[in-house]
């Protein structure tokens, strides 16, 4: 790896440190050692890293399908419950390596972004670990039900620029999940999965703060480099093919994570 002038031995910089868990291939290691991250490393802002083959890390199975032929699940047997369960822990999964990524990949930022992305990293790491233990209890573990790979597929496209990164993954990506996290608690408690509702709660309190570091970097960005945010980020999404966000909307929670009155109506006046 290339650290540029860094004087700062590998193995204590947080940057360098967070390369480890990302390129774990087996799930629960992979949280486990993004748990064990010594958030309190020094960091090397300038550092430039080579980017090492295996990003990221990925188990045999779940096997990785095109998400378009996932069905989704019926919620009156067991199986069926226990693969949404499934879908939010390979979500979950996801977003630990998204949150790893975005700590390594880029630098120049201030040293607080750095931060932030581990920060964000193990609490992931936090419901991936809840979700599969509840799999387990169950009767299934990760890697039972085939998965997609959609929201790494967007990593792979805005690797090179952190200005898209931070708008169409935390703040488009992640965004998503506010929204459907109570019809999918709904689902989940109506079949009588009461600790799968307990966990997305813990998951949609954590989720507001991982979408508000993104709206707060993403305007840092906008100002950096004399952008308005509300044509940016829809330049940024089209040029990338962001997903299209659909109605209903959880504006409660946009707002709680940073959301202002002009991306609110942008939102709901898109065709």
């Amino acid at each position: 790896m290339k650290t540029g002038d860094s004087k700062i031995p590998p193995m204590s910089d947080l940057r360098l440190a967070s390369l480890g868990p990302l390129l774990i291939a087996d799930a629960p290691a992979k949280a486990a050692a993004t748990l064990a991250l010594d958030a309190t490393l020094p960091v090397d802002a300038a550092a430039q890293i080579a980017e090492p083959a295996g990003i990221p890390g990925r188990p045999a199975r779940p096997r990785l399908v095109e998400h378009i032929t996932l069905k989704p699940p019926s919620m009156r047997t067991p199986a069926g419950v226990a693969a949404l369960v499934h879908a939010i822990a390979h979500i979950e999964l996801n977003a630990i390596d998204l949150a790893l990524d975005a700590c390594w990949r880029f630098p120049g930022m201030p040293e607080a972004f750095y931060r932030d992305w581990l920060r964000i990293a193990q609490e992931e790491a936090t419901h991936f670990t809840l979700l599969r233990e509840h799999l387990l209890t169950m009767g299934f573990d990760y890697g039972d039900y085939d998965a997609h790979n959609a929201l790494w597929d967007m990593a792979e496209r805005t690797k090179h620029d952190v200005l898209a990164r931070i708008a169409l993954v935390p703040r488009t990506l992640e965004a998503r999940g506010l929204d459907a996290s109570p019809a999918v608690k709904r689902k989940l408690v109506g079949a009588g999965d009461h600790r799968a509702g307990e966990i997305l709660d813990i998951i949609l309190r954590d989720e507001i703060g991982h979408v508000a570091a993104g709206n707060r970097w993403f305007r840092y960005l906008c100002d950096q480099r004399a952008l308005e945010p509300v044509a940016t980020y829809a330049e940024l999404a089209a040029r990338y093919q962001a997903p299209k966000l659909r109605a209903p909307f959880n504006l409660d929670a946009r707002r709680a994570a940073g959301f202002d009155d002009a991306e609110l109506a942008a939102l709901e006046q898109q065709p």
